[in-house]
């Protein structure tokens, strides 16, 4: 089996709706993860309501999410996941930055609650269980999937995941801050030799200065972890929304120069991975 990989939201901080944001898109956050009969979702942007249109459509019925953390851009588009208004449907969400906070059902309850959302959380008629474990424990999710997770350096905390099946190997690292000259060894432990790596790229390192301390890394970084880890492929992910698309060109280009490897993540993007850190990229329409 392989393991297939879509974004269907590739943007950071908010949704930018704009017509010079069409050609990478504007939706936050969401990959969807599919192996065999498993769907994994990694994250809740705004993303994750035309997936779960298409999971509609497919049919699906049990689904799990992986959350790298719970601010705005990563969970606000939960209340819009139409399985969550299902009964016939069964949902497991978890996390690994909430054990000392309440969980992770407290916190997507409470972005559910009057005077910011009309529908409340009791509403929602799925089968839904949540898990919150620590960032760095290992799980397996049966039908011989392996899940490896690290702690990211992120304001709150945020959690990395390194999915594995049958030789193949996706990392999903974001939202992450890095120390400039210094690589992160937590992160080159978890991406060490993976197939796809999946990395929070807001900034560029002309940038960066601006924004230290605000939790986020830059795509040269993100080669740079890349080529010492010897992964597979990069892709940059979690665009600044005052990055255009024609911003987005120039780091396209830019970083295909510094680094064949790397890419671009764009909405409707897909990649399969057969574990021979050679997947192919092939864009789908949403």
């Amino acid at each position: 089996m392989t393991m297939r990989v879509k974004f269907w939201g590739v943007r950071g901080s908010i949704a930018t709706p704009s017509a010079d944001h069409m050609r990478y898109g504007g939706n936050t956050s969401c990959v969807e993860v599919v192996i065999g009969d498993r769907v994994i979702i990694l994250d809740a942007g705004t993303g994750v309501r035309l997936l779960g249109d298409c999971l509609m459509r497919r049919g699906r019925k049990d689904y799990l999410f992986l959350l790298s953390h719970t601010h705005w851009d990563h969970i606000n588009g939960f209340p819009f996941f139409a399985p969550i208004y299902r009964p016939d449907v069964s949902i497991k969400v978890m996390t690994g930055h909430l054990c000392e906070l309440g969980g992770i059902k407290k916190v997507l309850s409470s972005q559910m609650c009057q005077p910011t959302f009309p529908v409340p959380f009791e509403e929602l008629a799925a089968q839904l269980t949540f898990e919150d474990f620590r960032a760095g424990v290992s799980f397996s999710l049966g039908d011989d999937i392996h899940v490896r997770t690290a702690p990211l350096n992120h304001p709150g905390g945020a959690t990395g995941y390194r999915i594995e099946h049958g030789g193949a190997s996706l990392c999903y690292i974001t939202d992450t801050e890095h120390v400039i000259g210094k690589p992160d060894e937590t992160i080159l432990n978890l991406i060490r030799g993976a197939d796809l790596v999946i990395y929070d790229s807001t900034y560029t390192d002309d940038e960066y200065p601006t924004f230290a301390g605000w939790g986020h890394s830059t795509w040269q970084e993100g080669v740079r972890l890349g080529r010492m880890a010897e992964v597979g492929q990069l892709a940059i992910f979690h665009h600044d929304p005052s990055h255009d698309d024609s911003f987005m060109d120039g780091i396209a280009r830019a970083a295909h120069k510094m680094w064949p490897r790397a890419f671009v993540a764009r909405e409707g993007m897909m990649i399969e991975l057969a574990g021979a850190q050679q997947p192919d990229r092939v864009p789908l329409a949403l």
